[in-house]
C-alpha cells in the first residue's frame, strides 16, 4: 500500500522513521518534498521554515500532488504543545484531502480532544491504530 506519511513538520525525523518501518512491513512510506529542509533544525528554525515553505513554495499544494494515487494516509498525531494526539490545520488539510480523494486514513494515535474540528475528523472515519503499525491493512 502507497502511504503519505502526515503530521507537524516538528516531526520530521519520526516520520522519515515510520516511512522505513512501513518498508519493513510491506508498504511504501512517503513524505513531501519540502521535508529535507527541515532535518536536523530545532523546533523554532522549523517554524520559520514551514512558514516560509507555506506561503513561497505552496507547500499545501505539493503535498496534494504528492497523494495523487496514493491508497491512504498514516497521520503521526503525536502530543504537542500541551495537546494529546496533536493535529494541527495542516495535518486537518491533509486529512481531508485523503477524504475526498477516497484513501483509507490511518491515525497512530485516538482522535484529539481539540473543539472545533474532533467531529470533522471523527466523520471522516480514521482507522485507529493505537500505536500498532501492524494493523495498516
Amino acid at each position: 500500500m502507497k502511504i503519505g506519511v502526515i503530521a507537524s513538520m516538528q516531526f520530521t525525523d519520526k516520520m522519515l522513521e515510520v516511512c522505513e518501518k512501513l518498508k519493513e512491513i510491506g508498504h511504501e512510506g512517503f513524505v513531501t518534498d519540502l521535508h529535507k529542509a527541515m532535518i536536523g533544525k530545532n523546533s523554532d528554525e522549523i517554524e520559520k521554515i514551514k512558514i516560509d515553505q507555506k506561503n513561497n513554495k505552496d507547500a499545501i499544494r505539493e503535498f496534494w500532488n504528492a497523494m495523487q494515487g496514493a491508497d491512504a494516509v498514516l497521520v503521526l498525531n503525536y502530543d504537542k504543545n500541551g495537546i494529546k494526539n496533536y493535529i494541527g490545520g495542516n495535518t486537518f488539510l491533509e486529512i481531508g484531502f485523503a477524504h475526498i480523494l477516497n484513501q483509507k486514513i490511518f491515525l497512530l494515535n485516538p482522535v484529539p480532544e481539540i473543539p472545533y474540528y474532533k467531529s470533522e475528523i471523527e466523520a471522516m472515519k480514521p482507522i485507529i491504530l493505537n500505536g500498532d503499525l501492524n494493523k495498516i491493512s
